[in-house]
């Protein structure tokens, strides 16, 4: 396999994959916007803002040239925040040629058009073949080789088995799947619940708590996914309550930091400083909100860390509002009749 790869993003996911990839053998660029960051990796060979002390392989060519990273590469990968993708795409789309599949790594929903990635890269490239990359994957264990299993999501299958093939490595075990709907949603939405999984821990509470919400998360999320054309199944797999318990659990993870400090009682904005790096969950929380409005599902964990986010509301009342609702059973409403198949 000779395949070349260019990577859009120097963030932690950006590196741990571009690494991952040129370990493998393969042609990999990676392409960082900011001229600082630039310097300081192709002098030190290593990611000391988002990735520390990790090595950046001899044969990884890092550089600020976003023509030389995209022009002739097999695969363009979208490793930049959510928020910013639509902007690199309609800059950059002079530089993609049609033959050049998009993968996508971010996890987000736009917050203007209401838009999963898919849906903008068809937008602003309507004859490039898309693939999505999710699951439970921190970059800082990527980076370093401890066995991680993700799931290659493409509506063509071909390109759903050739993204797996270029990824996969004896300790990179990557599924395929062609539900995109549901891999974007599920690695979407898991932040959200992640949130409320750092505001439970940063209030004090314990196990108990964590455990409930993580479960009604995931049928929250489910509940979503499948209105918005979602598979079932997506959501029990590892875009879906994979990508849940690891992110709800894990101190790599940037949305739980964000929600502990939230819960100890900074301001949003203050979280997000002291986290240092994107938190997509607070983006796509105002996202999922409207959304759940406009399709008329009930989100009430998205819609209580929407209010905490965006309202000011206290998170004890927040925490009142979800365990004083009314009662109802168990099953109640965790999924649509007509989606049992």
């Amino acid at each position: 396999m000779n395949e070349k790869i260019g990577v859009l993003g120097g963030g932690s996911w950006g590196t741990a994959l571009a690494i991952l990839l040129a370990n493998k053998g393969l042609d990999v660029d990676i392409w960082l916007r900011d001229e600082k960051q630039f310097q300081s990796m192709k002098s030190h060979r290593e990611n000391k803002k988002y990735l520390p002390n990790v090595k950046i392989p001899d044969n990884l060519n890092v550089n600020n040239d976003i023509e030389k990273t995209i022009l002739d590469k097999d695969i363009v990968l979208l490793a930049v925040p959510t928020h910013v993708i639509r902007n690199v795409l309609k800059d950059y789309k002079k530089y993609i040629s049609k033959g050049q599949i998009i993968v996508n790594v971010a996890k987000g929903i736009e917050n203007d058009s209401l838009l999963r990635i898919s849906q903008i890269v068809e937008e602003i490239l309507p004859q490039n073949k898309y693939a999505v990359l999710s699951g439970p994957s921190h970059a800082e264990e990527v980076a370093v080789n401890i066995p991680t299993t993700i799931v290659s999501a493409s509506t063509d299958k071909n390109v759903a088995k050739y993204v797996q093939d270029v990824f996969m490595t004896p300790d990179f075990r990557v599924y395929t799947n062609t539900d995109v709907i549901g891999v974007e949603l599920g690695g979407s939405l898991k932040n959200i619940i992640a949130l409320g999984a750092g505001i439970s821990d940063g209030l004090g509470y314990g196990d108990n708590t964590k455990a409930a919400l993580m479960n009604r998360g995931i049928f929250e999320m489910a509940r979503f996914g499948v209105k918005m054309g979602g598979n079932l199944n997506t959501f029990f797999g590892l875009s879906g309550i994979g990508d849940l318990i690891v992110t709800c659990t894990s101190m790599h993870s940037r949305n739980r930091r964000a929600g502990i400090l939230i819960g100890e009682g900074l301001a949003m904005k203050e979280a997000i400083e002291e986290v240092g790096m994107v938190v997509e969950g607070i983006k796509t929380a105002k996202s999922a909100y409207k959304l759940a409005q406009k399709i008329n599902v009930d989100m009430p964990i998205t819609r209580e860390i929407y209010k905490v986010l965006y309202e000011n509301s206290d998170v004890r009342n927040s925490v009142s509002n979800l365990m004083e609702r009314n009662k109802k059973h168990e099953m109640e409403n965790l999924i649509f009749p007509e989606d049992v198949r």
